[in-house]
């Protein structure tokens, strides 16, 4: 079983003339085939702590353990391609692409052979879009459409670890509903998938844990 365990983790921040310790002392584990809901106001530590977790920001003391091995010794770079996919807010979509072609980015995919563009299309299907919105600049898709193949890209790479933020935060409320039904779906496979965010609807399908950031501790 694959699991993510995060060890006596502290980070500290410099703001203007003075240290700011947002993380003090966070532990926790994540285990695959459950969701995960990470809670807490703004300023509480969230975002940073899904940093560490998905490796874009460097461990200052503690440590986050993939499957019982440090990811500085699996290397945060590898760690980062290999073992998590995130789903940003924002997208983060090329807008001048279709959505097939930034799923096929994420899979390492030329575009040339029809296999590679086929299982792009499988795995957006997956997710609710049809082959001809598929072949659509994202620019010209809407809000949830973006967002779920946003999910398409993040699954697509097989990461055991999917890390959202705020995934439902622009959304309406039949889409943010489509979306939660996607993750369920996502954690059923064996992923280990953790959601951050601010609404009570999305943490109440974490079917493992609701954790709560509070004052830089994780409850």
């Amino acid at each position: 079983m694959n699991t993510l365990t995060i060890e006596n983790l502290t980070h500290t921040y410099r703001d203007g003339q003075k240290d700011v310790t947002v993380l003090k002392g966070v532990n926790g584990q994540f285990e695959e085939g459950k969701i995960y809901a990470i809670v807490g106001e703004s300023g509480s530590g969230k975002t940073t702590l899904i940093s560490l977790i998905s490796a874009l920001d460097k461990i200052q003391s503690g440590d986050i353990k993939f499957n019982s091995e440090s990811i500085n010794k699996i290397k945060p770079s590898k760690f980062r391609l290999k073992k998590v996919s995130i789903v940003f807010q924002s997208y983060n979509l090329i807008k001048y692409m279709t959505a097939r072609e930034n799923v096929e980015i994420a899979l390492d995919f030329n575009g040339k052979s029809k296999k590679e563009k086929e299982r792009a299309y499988s795995i957006l299907e997956n997710v609710g879009i049809t082959r001809d919105e598929a072949d659509r600049l994202v620019q010209k898709l809407s809000g949830g459409q973006q967002q779920r193949v946003a999910i398409a890209r993040a699954i697509a790479s097989d990461a055991p670890i999917i890390v959202a933020d705020e995934p439902t935060g622009n959304l309406d409320e039949q889409t943010e509903e489509n979306i939660l039904n996607i993750f369920e779906n996502i954690s059923k496979q064996g992923k280990i998938v953790i959601l951050v965010t601010h609404s009570k609807k999305v943490a109440q399908i974490a079917n493992a844990q609701i954790c709560k950031m509070k004052d830089g501790v994780l409850v």
